[in-house]
């Protein structure tokens, strides 16, 4: 009996499995093409780390990320949504698509860690001239600290001739 039940569960699991295939999406009429989908899926990428960072000032300009990459690229909801779910069917296009993408990212990211780094070599270069500066401002006010203090010895001592001067018995 035990033996008649796993069999009878094999072939329902096995049916079942069979009749779940999965409907390829048929392409749309007005797919966005591939170059585009790029450009919209790096927009995408920069609004969201933009509103991540600071989702207060988008708000207080009232700016809507979302409706500003459909007008930017001059598209809406439903195409964006259609032919997502197009290329995300069609794994290999979907993974050049996100790779282009990563490559313009990481591009952006170097070359403004560059710029980054520009300013931070400037910026210590600033500082060092002003320690230099400071150092030599230092030594300024330590000379005239001193002289301050020995203001005695400030002019130099004349020499009194004591050859013309006599002496009291």
């Amino acid at each position: 009996m035990m033996k008649q039940l796993k069999y009878i569960l094999l072939i329902v699991l096995i049916i079942s499995c069979k009749n779940n295939s999965i409907n390829k999406p048929k392409k749309p009429d007005n797919l966005i093409p591939k170059d585009t989908m790029v450009e919209i899926l790096y927009d995408i990428s920069l609004v969201s780390s933009a509103k991540g960072v600071n989702k207060k000032l988008l708000e207080n300009k009232g700016l809507i990320p979302e409706d500003y990459i459909y007008k930017k690229h001059n598209i809406d909801s439903l195409q964006f949504a259609l032919s997502n779910e197009y290329y995300a069917f069609n794994l290999d296009t979907y993974e050049d698509i996100y790779n282009s993408v990563k490559l313009k990212l990481e591009k952006d990211k170097n070359h403004f860690q560059a710029i980054i780094k520009a300013k931070q070599k400037e910026k210590d270069s600033l500082n060092k001239i002003k320690r230099k500066q400071d150092s030599l401002n230092k030594r300024k006010n330590r000379k005239e600290n001193m002289r301050k203090r020995d203001s005695i010895f400030v002019r130099p001592i004349k020499k009194i001739d004591t050859s013309e001067i006599s002496i009291r018995q």
